[in-house]
């Protein structure tokens, strides 16, 4: 077993408004924002996560929320100097920090990227205003090209769209033109991902009505050819690029790398070669109990069992386009492959969802389709 890369999440709690497909832990403004506070809170978390990692050096850095855009540069600036303070931090690092269009006044990006962020994350989700309306975003079409001239004009080395479809009526053209118009501004990633229902969101519990399946396909084949045919070339299930501009943080994870996570319900993974152990930490969730002085901030420890890893290994691993050393999976999760897995892993194969080398396993076009059928191999 050895160590794999290490980055660090940090989570930012709050926007102007929940929106209602959204089941992270996000709380809306309803106060002055407590920047300098949490901030000093960010930092003795990452202290006290930093026992954790000894000397491991930090590759990646993700700031999201919430909407970490509603920060001044100047708390951004002060995280990340702590953060050096802390923790080995790679010269290199990919700093990323998600923003929200209706949250960026002009000269904003620049004051980021003064700060030290290298890579911006806007979340556009779409750019017409029903489909705005209906998934409570605060910005509009305009505002969403203006974040992204922004961005282009900051000097960020590379910068992220977000952009979702399966939209509530949505059709495979209008789904097309957000897609168009996305493209047309030139970011370096896109960010396409299917709008899905969670629990314990206003969506959940009065739930749109979605395109069907045959629409979403259509949706997916279409897009992913648009997208193709301009240079952004699919790494991950949602994941395109421009060439030397993937994420660097999301292939970690889907790596099965480590990460801390700071910050109220953030989570992490943190392995320990030395004693063949991986443990997920999860912190106190609501801003109020994380920032009392007399509780810690870790609110769960977890050791993942032995039984699990596999799932958790290939969950993360099958959602990538590249293929996967064979090598990857007892070197990050410290066990050998079982009887069992060898015939869940030949059972993919024969499926056609899963092809096999001496030295690889890689998910075919047909397993990134489906890919939960893949994955139920391993439950």
């Amino acid at each position: 077993m050895r160590n794999p890369p290490l980055s660090l999440y940090i989570h930012i709690p709050w926007c102007v408004q929940k929106c209602p497909y959204c089941d992270f832990n996000s709380h809306g403004l309803k106060s002055a924002l407590p920047e300098k506070e949490y901030v000093a809170h960010l930092l003795d978390d990452l202290a006290e996560d930093a026992k954790l990692i000894g000397d491991r050096t930090v590759e990646t850095i993700f700031i999201g929320g919430g909407t970490p855009s509603l920060f001044s540069a100047q708390a951004m600036a002060d995280i990340l100097h702590g953060v050096k303070q802390r923790v080995n931090l790679s010269d290199s690092a990919e700093i990323t920090m998600e923003a929200n269009p209706g949250t960026v006044e002009a000269g904003k990006f620049a004051g980021f990227y003064q700060a030290g962020v290298n890579r911006i994350s806007v979340g556009i989700q779409s750019f017409q205003p029903k489909h705005l309306s209906v998934l409570g975003r605060i910005h509009n079409k305009s505002q969403a090209e203006n974040a992204v001239k922004q961005a282009h004009s900051a000097g960020l080395p590379t910068f992220n769209l977000d952009l979702m479809h399966g939209l509530p009526e949505q059709s495979v053209e209008n789904a097309m033109s957000d897609l168009q118009q996305g493209i047309a501004l030139n970011p370096y990633h896109l960010s396409w991902y299917q709008l899905t229902i969670e629990p314990n969101t206003p969506f959940y519990s009065r739930p749109p009505e979605l395109p069907d399946d045959d629409i979403l396909w259509d949706i997916q084949e279409k897009g992913h050819a648009l997208l193709e045919a301009a240079g952004y070339h699919q790494y991950e299930i949602s994941g395109y690029s421009k060439p030397g501009h993937q994420c660097q943080h999301n292939l970690n994870y889907w790596r099965f790398g480590d990460y801390l996570g700071i910050g109220c319900g953030a989570h992490g993974k943190v392995t320990d070669a030395q004693n063949g152990t991986i443990n997920r930490l999860v912190k106190v969730k609501h801003p109020r109990g994380y920032m009392e002085i007399s509780r810690p901030y870790l609110d769960t420890k977890t050791l993942v069992q032995e039984d699990d890893l596999p799932f958790e290994f290939f969950m993360n691993r099958f959602r990538l386009v590249e293929p996967c050393p064979i090598s990857d999976f007892s070197d990050f999760t410290g066990i050998a492959l079982s009887t069992e897995v060898k015939k869940a892993l030949v059972d993919a194969n024969q499926q056609g969802l899963l092809s096999i080398s001496d030295n690889h396993w890689q998910v075919t076009a047909k397993g990134r389709r489906y890919l939960n059928s893949l994955l139920s191999c391993f439950v």
